[in-house]
């Protein structure tokens, strides 16, 4: 009998949330032949990555994939076999009454780090009050951690090439609107090599166009100045914003689930941790650097780690980006070896599968 599987999530940090479950949900299914059933409590955020989705819909198959609205008044007294909580969403009490009696598995799958302490608390057991046991699984980068979310069809990344192409560097910006998005536009077009620059349509959209002293920018428009050009995309589904990540020689990427994808991409990126309380996310980010580019060179590493840490910060130097390029093909390099590293490693959703039949 094929496994039911339930995966809560919450919409929380925008597309962050929903993407990473969405790419989850649909990896169990195609690849695991798990019957999946996926709760969203924010379907009209999930439509943008699920454009079939029927918002009028309690409960509406996606491809066969069973997507549930989380709402005050959804039915949860049909528990299934194994149970995803996404990110400690909290499950609702009426649910958590039916996994007691269907004898239900509880895993909460925490966010994606590098720091050291995942590889501590993963697949932990926590004895609920109820008398139930909620397992931590946390993603991660080494083989004491649960992996990352990558589908058999995703390829090996190839050995890099020697430079950068001939004509205009290619940019993906994608970002929170905190980002520091006019000063590093301006860097860009004083620089001295052309850029153009992909925006897909999201909230820095307004950003932008003040930037280009436009009172708004539209799909398909595209626009210059100095060494810039930007081109407005529509919001992409996750297949074509992979690929648009694959076409790109530099990449600017936030949250968890386009960071995943740009490591596969295997080109050179700049991450956007989720904005935390007291620099958590700054912590984040640099034990993400300091564990992903263990082999890069020096030089290329602390011109990394300052583009980086000035795209966390208010104001971005021109002279940040200068360096960024120079040292691109070193970055390069480094980006690809490390992410051949993690190719070795056995996936999320594999790892997962096996570590819930052992419960």
């Amino acid at each position: 009998m094929t496994q039911r599987w339930d995966v809560f999530c919450k919409v929380v940090d925008n597309f962050g949330d929903i993407g990473v479950c969405w790419r989850l949900a649909r990896q169990l299914q195609s690849e695991h032949q798990l019957d999946i059933r996926l709760w969203v409590d924010d379907l009209q955020v999930a439509q943008r990555l699920i454009p079939s989705l029927t918002l009028a819909a309690t409960e509406q198959r996606v491809e066969d994939i069973r997507v549930m609205h989380w709402c005050t008044d959804a039915d949860f007294s049909d528990a299934a076999d194994m149970v995803i909580e996404a990110f400690a969403c909290g499950l609702p009490p009426a649910y958590i009454a039916a996994m007691q009696q269907q004898q239900s598995r509880w895993v909460n799958l925490e966010y994606l780090t590098a720091e050291a302490w995942a590889e501590d608390f993963h697949a932990k057991p926590s004895p609920q009050a109820n008398g139930m046991v909620r397992h931590f699984y946390f993603p991660g980068f080494t083989q004491a951690t649960g992996g990352l979310i990558r589908e058999r069809h995703i390829p090996p990344v190839l050995h890099p090439p020697a430079k950068q192409a001939v004509n205009a560097c290619k940019v993906s910006l994608f970002c929170y609107p905190h980002a520091p998005i006019i000063s590093l536009l301006s860097a860009i077009a004083e620089g001295k090599q052309p850029v153009h620059c992909y925006v897909p349509s999201t909230t820095i959209l307004p950003q932008v166009a003040d930037f280009f002293g436009k009172t708004s920018l539209q799909v398909g428009q595209m626009v210059s100045h100095g060494a810039l050009t930007v081109e407005v995309l529509p919001f992409l589904s996750q297949a074509d914003y992979d690929q648009l990540l694959t076409r790109c020689d530099i990449n600017f990427v936030r949250g968890e689930d386009s960071w995943v994808r740009a490591i596969w991409a295997g080109k050179p990126f700049v991450w956007q941790p989720y904005l935390q309380e007291e620099g958590a996310h700054v912590l984040k980010l640099k034990a993400f650097l300091a564990q992903h580019y263990q082999s890069m060179p020096i030089t290329a590493l602390n011109v990394s780690q300052a583009m980086h840490m000035a795209w966390q910060d208010t104001a971005f130097q021109a002279s940040v980006w200068d360096d960024y390029l120079a040292a691109w093909s070193s970055i390069n390099a480094a980006t690809q070896e490390a992410s051949r590293t993690l190719f070795s490693q056995t996936d999320l959703a594999s790892k997962l599968v096996i570590f819930c039949n052992n419960l």
